[in-house]
């Protein structure tokens, strides 16, 4: 079967749908352009990378161009897949920046969260919940009260907001982690929280969990499901379809709770 020529990017006639800043060659795939970044490796095999800029193909030397090419068409249904992914979670975060000041929202379990500046409060943050007609009026259910002047630098009002909300995790967290254990039949030890850019969780042979400070801003069942896939692993160390049916033994919609940490908007720190 007969492959589409890449072609430079000054003769490029259709409009790039995908391009990475640093792309040198465009390639059609199905119905879209692709402009990707391409290099020679020292590797054995074609290589695709998807990431937030865009496409990464690297090739050994020996390999031609037209092989290249082949291999991308033969790819193109994952890589297309991959990219509009890539942009979907780009435009998400977008729309979730946060202005670090009085009255920006955030997700938090999975409704919006209102800041509050007030001196008068505790420096470490206090939430308020409103009352059904407070709600409706402002337009929130819960703001949080952080201690701080209605002028506080952006950085220090972010770091407040951090550090209340890691708190509120790794309470919220052993509070879960000590409900589903039991279920499961399996111990957990300690729990470490951290702040990776997509790993959500982590787990041990030796009861040692660890999960994403900012599952904070999910919904309790998207939580869940990350701490009931952990404590799985505390019994099946790897991905095999036992894993999966411990996972489904405790929370069954594990697949459709899944898809919801990868079209939730969050908010870049």
């Amino acid at each position: 079967m007969a492959t589409s020529p890449a072609v430079p990017l000054a003769e490029a006639v259709a409009p790039v749908a995908f391009q990475h800043p640093q792309a040198n060659r465009t390639l059609r795939l199905q119905d879209s352009t692709v402009a990707y970044l391409f290099k020679r490796a020292q590797r054995r095999s074609i290589g695709f990378v998807v990431g937030p800029d865009g496409l990464v193909v690297s090739a050994p030397r020996w390999v031609t161009l037209v092989e290249v090419d082949a291999a991308l068409q033969s790819k193109s249904a994952w890589i297309l897949r991959k990219l509009g992914e890539s942009r979907e979670r780009l435009q998400r975060q977008a729309a979730a920046q946060v202005r670090w000041a009085d009255g920006a929202e955030l997700p938090y379990l999975g409704e919006p969260l209102r800041l509050t500046l007030s001196p008068g409060q505790s420096p470490g943050g206090q939430l308020q919940t409103l009352t059904p007609t407070e709600a409706l009026a402002v337009g929130v259910s819960r703001r949080l009260l952080l201690g701080l002047p209605p002028q506080a630098a952006e950085s220090q009002v972010r770091d407040a907001v951090q550090a209340w909300l890691m708190r509120e995790a790794k309470a919220l967290f052993t509070q879960r982690l000590d409900h589903f254990a039991p279920q499961l039949g399996v111990q957990w030890k300690k729990l470490a929280l951290s702040n990776a850019g997509t790993r959500w969780g982590s787990a041990r042979i030796d009861g040692s969990i660890r999960l994403n400070w900012r599952l904070i801003h999910f919904s309790l069942p998207v939580i869940d499901y990350v701490v009931v896939h952990e404590l799985a692993h505390l019994r099946v160390m790897d991905h095999s379809p036992r894993f999966w049916d411990t996972v489904a033994s405790v929370v069954p919609d594990h697949a459709q709770r899944r898809q919801q940490l990868r079209q939730v908007g969050l908010p870049e720190w």
